[in-house]
């Protein structure tokens, strides 16, 4: 056997990483000159026994000369490689126009521009420098760029989060996003931690890395520029208009517009784009202490390992789910509005996780019943309403919030404890009842001592609720076919602002899959 992988490599979370290749050499009788490659494929913390807590791996190990006596270990198996990406050729006359450079306008973009597409990007923000520059005036002046900050701009909502690239789906390309993300700057673990992280500080470097490749394969890109409407035209293709006196010809129209964008939903909605209202969530972000998660989740091994997160979710008998989401260790709550006199709350970590708090989302779900009168746009207007409500507690940008015991107790609290709020703006204590709905209120008090069940100590008296999250997801799915076309020929409604995406890594693979689809579509019509 001469390429190999091998599991089931349990190694005490004591032994440094540097030290895993020497371990697995030596336990296999394998000889240093004999290597020609040795790369970890899988990498994730065992803590189910507090008193033996280990790092589970799986290699990948290619020898110079072919090692029969390994066959038959239960441990080493031949390696696969995963399939291989293929490209095709791009033979439309006018090149794709993409709304949106998040993640899947990302991955559509530079999947198009390696078949030679030539891709026109369209983003309502500035490039990731400018954006952080924007961001970083918001955060010290409140002064507010509704076209640039932490929802808008290159690389999306999620530039100014977590970074975190887990994802429930099961699909083939996640490795492919995965090795791209490292590929254009992001540290080698993201390809095989278990849940990969690649940390704001870092994903800003490779956004810039993307857009770069994709403008040396011929793309052009348009920063602080709107996508203002589509017509059809005389060529059965679309005319594409944009702020800065921009107009586009082309037969594919992909909207990676993001979640946040509601001007345009509702411009597309009334141009007669199918939509129809989906559930999302809504709730508060919940800071701890992050010496005290760690200990909760690793006991004495916790000064070994890095940062610890959780995840928690929770049915009640009502029939409501409560569940944390985007779970930031070491990170910090942002303020993440993107209209003007409104509170949204997100958090964000860079890659150390060095921060005194972990901080995650803590979310109600809300069904189309509890919001929808007429329209399936009126998620929107749901959220808008309790985003205000959330500025009108102080009307300067300080965040509601309240402390772990006074919520549970129904009083407010006076004066921060042992959590120092990491939301920049300050914070302003009151009933959070004054911005969410009472049912949402309610949910949270009931799952917060179940949550604490399963991990005791997150009903610390000294934890900190700050509201409003209501971004999780999109509350509106814009309709399209298998060939994931809407109801208007040519136009592709992509990721999270589509509905059809929830994080950085399903958003990538939508665009890359629509782009692929488009792709086959093109292949399989008459040569032009």
């Amino acid at each position: 056997m001469k390429d190999f992988q091998i599991a089931n490599i349990r190694v005490s979370v004591t032994v440094p990483v540097e030290s895993l290749k020497p371990l697995v050499l030596r336990k296999f009788r394998i000889k240093e000159e004999e290597v020609e490659l040795f790369r970890i494929l899988r990498s994730s913390v065992d803590a189910r026994k507090r008193n033996d807590v280990v790092y589970d791996y799986r290699v990948r190990v290619v020898l110079k000369v072919a090692r029969p006596d390994l066959c038959g270990h239960p441990d080493i198996t031949p390696y696969t490689p995963p399939a291989p990406m293929t490209y095709g050729e791009w033979r439309f006359p006018e090149p794709p126009v993409i709304v949106g450079f998040g993640p899947a306008g990302m991955f559509a973009a530079l999947y198009l521009a390696r078949c030679g597409a030539k891709p026109i990007v369209i983003e309502r923000g500035g490039k990731v420098e400018d954006r952080r520059r924007d961001v970083d005036n918001f955060l010290k002046t409140r002064i507010l760029n509704p076209d640039s900050n932490i929802q808008f701009g290159e690389g999306g909502a999620g530039t100014f989060s977590d970074g975190k690239l887990t994802t429930n789906l099961h699909n083939e390309w996640i490795g492919f996003v995965l090795e791209e993300f490292y590929k254009h700057g992001a540290t080698e673990d993201v390809t095989y931690a278990a849940n990969p992280h690649v940390g704001t500080d870092y994903l800003e470097k490779v956004v810039r890395n993307i857009r770069e490749e994709i403008i040396g394969l011929g793309g052009t890109f348009h920063f602080n520029t709107c996508f203002l409407n589509y017509e059809k035209n005389r060529q059965d293709s679309l005319k594409v208009e944009c702020s800065n006196n921009l107009v586009f010809n082309t037969k594919h129209l992909l909207l990676c517009i993001g979640h946040s964008a509601r001007d345009t939903i509702r411009h597309l909605y009334a141009k007669g784009l199918a939509m129809e209202a989906k559930a999302f969530s809504i709730g508060v972000r919940v800071e701890h202490l992050q010496r005290k998660i760690n200990a909760m989740q690793y006991g004495r091994f916790a000064s070994y390992l890095p940062a610890a997160s959780y995840k928690a979710a929770v049915h009640l008998p009502d029939g409501r789910g409560v569940y944390t989401f985007c779970m930031c260790p070491g990170g910090t709550v942002m303020a993440s509005a993107s209209e003007n006199e409104t509170i949204v709350t997100n958090g964000m970590s860079e890659k150390s996780r060095s921060g005194k708090n972990a901080n995650s989302a803590l979310l109600v779900g809300v069904e189309p019943a509890d919001f929808y009168k007429d329209s399936p746009l009126d998620g929107l207007a749901f959220q808008e309403q309790f985003e205000r409500k959330a500025f009108e507690v102080s009307r300067d940008y300080r965040a509601p919030a309240n402390l772990m015991k006074e919520f549970l107790q129904g009083t407010v609290a006076t004066a921060v404890r042992s959590v120092k709020p990491s939301y920049q703006h300050g914070i302003t204590f009151c009933d959070l009842s004054r911005c969410l709905p009472d049912y949402v209120v309610r949910s949270l008090r009931g799952a917060i001592p179940l949550i604490d069940r399963r991990l005791k100590g997150f009903n610390d008296a000294d934890a900190v609720l700050t509201g409003v999250e209501t971004r999780s997801s999109s509350p509106v799915r814009i309709l399209r076919n298998e060939q994931r076309e809407s109801n208007i020929s040519g136009i592709y409604p992509v990721g999270e602002g589509a509905g059809y995406a929830g994080g950085i890594t399903s958003a990538a693979i939508d665009g890359l899959r629509t782009a692929m689809a488009i792709m086959t579509i093109e292949k399989d019509s008459p040569s032009l």
